[in-house]
């Protein structure tokens, strides 16, 4: 339909003009403009590995490098908060392993890998604005204002997830894993991909995580879960919460609790967002209805 048959209450219900005229878009012209929300993301990511690839020896050091340390931010918050319990069984004092690189171009590619995942995570708010800036224009006026934040929303969750994973499921695992033994004869001697590899992993995974509030909007914006539904299988997430701290987490109470905590809050939050976006359906339906009639 040509644009000047456009009635301004179709014009209204798109949100704005150039919503029709991107519905009217071929596909090539679509895949064109997301050719360049992925260039310039992409660009985005290079900005930040570059950077974090030149200051690579600052970055192992005091990055990657650091939960491997008995000095680390984290042991030390443990031995303080065992004291103050009465007890010094919480103070990390030495890490029981060494890295060492066994492959001829072990220390390049985790160079290489280590500031890219970095500079993904850096210009991650940026990458989720420019998907948003392709994703936007397609939803109607109210969704629009319904998902209004969300590069700030979900940039947020991104960076607490981040957070959480370095400073506390990390250096838990890697204390673990490094003072576990099944016989005093055997050393250990973590290969740098290992160690690198499973640091990444528990961050980026502790992120995506931390991503659950996110999802249920979406899953509750199209009805496919509710928060009678959320409600009705607490028991369940709860035990499902259980199994995954226990797997990403070291065979502890404690880490488990640690670990358990945050995930169960996210979890009653994303309840709270359900049913948020349930009234603001029902709002919507009553006030169709007063309109109609």
């Amino acid at each position: 339909m040509p644009l000047d048959q456009v009635t301004d209450d179709q014009i209204d219900d798109y949100g704005k003009e150039d919503n029709l005229k991107s519905s009217e878009m071929p596909l090539i012209d679509h895949l064109e403009i997301l050719r360049w929300h992925l260039i310039r993301s992409l660009l985005a990511v290079c900005v930040g590995t570059i950077g974090a690839f030149i200051y690579g020896t600052w970055v192992f050091e005091h990055i990657i490098f650091a939960p491997a340390r008995a000095n680390f931010w984290t042991y030390q918050q443990m031995c303080a908060l065992g004291k103050f319990l009465g007890s010094d069984g919480l103070c990390i004092n030495k890490l029981n392993f060494v890295l060492q690189s066994r492959l001829l171009t072990g220390q390049f590619m985790m160079h290489v890998t280590a500031s890219f995942i970095i500079g993904i995570i850096v210009a991650f708010p940026y990458i989720f604005w420019e998907i948003w800036a392709f994703v936007k224009p397609g939803l109607y006026k109210k969704e629009q204002k319904a998902t209004s934040g969300a590069v700030f929303f979900v940039s947020a969750l991104f960076f607490m997830g981040t957070w959480f994973g370095y400073f506390v499921v990390a250096p838990l695992s890697i204390n673990f894993l490094a003072s576990y033994q099944i016989s005093p004869e055997i050393r250990n001697e973590f290969d740098i991909v290992s160690y690198v590899s499973t640091l990444i992993t528990l961050v980026l995974g502790c992120a995506l995580l931390f991503q659950l509030p996110v999802l249920v909007y979406f899953l509750a914006r199209v009805g496919v879960i509710t928060a009678s539904f959320m409600r009705t299988y607490r028991r369940h997430a709860i035990i499902v919460i259980l199994v995954v701290a226990g797997v990403i987490t070291p065979p502890d109470i404690f880490s488990q609790v640690l670990i358990s905590i945050p995930l169960y809050i996210l979890y009653e939050l994303s309840i709270y967002i359900a049913q948020s976006i349930e009234k603001q359906k029902e709002k919507m339906e009553k006030e169709e209805e007063e309109s109609n009639q």
